[in-house]
């Protein structure tokens, strides 16, 4: 098929890959304009652009995809199908009746579940055990268009934003060539979402990671891990900050030989050689395994403790 592909960041190039290695003809690229990036500034391709460059395929960059001057530009160019993935901007209804076989979206998440941005996070964030990528026909509301073809994937509670992120962009690639081949091949059902079970996400905030030592220890580690690598948890101590890369929930079984009596929520309550436990909501505690101090390097508790004495009721906040 002839394909018009629009995405911005390194999810978008997953998906990329495995429609190149389906044999697709992907005759146009759509993406954000350059922006700067690091301390220096300058502008830079997005992870799609610099894919496209490489293979020199044509690339388009509209500030705004929904200005007549976008519209009238794709309307210039053949495809039977336009594919999106984490674009970053809404397509009007003229784009998306364009391609004969209208416009589908990769979504990470289990539709009607997470409409909106950052779903592989939340996922994490509220404690799922499953959730999987949607490739959906794209209408004119937000994530609210048919079904088209599901992957679900299994949680094991142990997986950090960024190895969700890869995992889910590996299927969602799959998943993509698959609704490709049975659209192609006519054999495809839409399925209506039901809006009764919509649930609505937003952006990630870089405020997300300050660690609230009053909620629950469960709560708290979820937030660890969903969010690494960005925007990261982190705490203050000492007056610096102190990321926390990993962490696990101590069992109840084990809180005996903790006195958690003794101490509020955010003071050390246990620590030893290589372990530095800090009592959370509820009574539950937090063991913390992978630190970073402000400056420093990230390391385990272990090397933690070596260059930084910690000691019982110090206090993080």
């Amino acid at each position: 098929m002839k394909i018009i592909f629009m995405g911005t960041p390194d999810f978008a190039t997953y998906i990329l890959d495995e429609i190149e290695r389906a044999g697709h003809d992907i005759v146009l690229i759509v993406t954000q304009p350059d922006k700067p990036r690091g301390r220096s500034g300058k502008k830079a391709p997005s992870p799609v652009k610099s894919w496209a460059m490489e293979r020199e395929i044509d690339v388009y960059q509209p500030a705004k995809i929904r200005e007549e001057s976008s519209i009238e530009y794709l309307r210039g160019i053949e495809a039977d199908i336009c594919v999106v993935a984490a674009f970053g901007q809404i397509l009007p209804k003229e784009i998306l009746d364009m391609p004969p076989y209208g416009c589908i979206n990769v979504h990470a998440s289990l539709l009607p579940k997470y409409r909106g941005a950052a779903p592989i996070q939340w996922s994490i964030l509220n404690g799922d055990d499953k959730t999987g990528v949607t490739i959906m026909q794209m209408g004119v509301g937000l994530d609210d268009g048919d079904i088209l073809y599901t992957e679900e994937v299994k949680l094991n509670g142990t997986e950090t934003g960024g190895e969700l992120f890869d995992t889910l962009a590996e299927v969602g690639g799959k998943a993509c060539v698959k609704a490709l081949s049975l659209i192609e091949g006519g054999s495809i059902s839409p399925v209506p979402q039901d809006d009764s079970l919509a649930t609505h996400v937003g952006m990630i905030d870089k405020k997300m990671g300050k660690i609230d030592w009053s909620d629950s220890a469960d709560r708290i580690e979820r937030y660890v891990r969903g969010l690494n690598p960005w925007p990261s948890c982190y705490t203050t101590y000492k007056n610096k900050t102190l990321k926390i890369w990993k962490s696990h929930v101590v069992p109840k079984a084990e809180l005996h030989s903790i006195s958690t009596g003794d101490y509020n929520v955010g003071q050390v309550c246990f620590v030893d050689k290589s372990n530095i436990y800090v009592l959370a909501g509820d009574g539950t505690v937090l063991g913390l395994d992978e630190l970073q101090l402000e400056g420093k390097k990230r390391m385990d508790t272990k090397s933690f403790l070596l260059g930084n004495p910690v000691r019982l009721g110090e206090e993080l906040n």
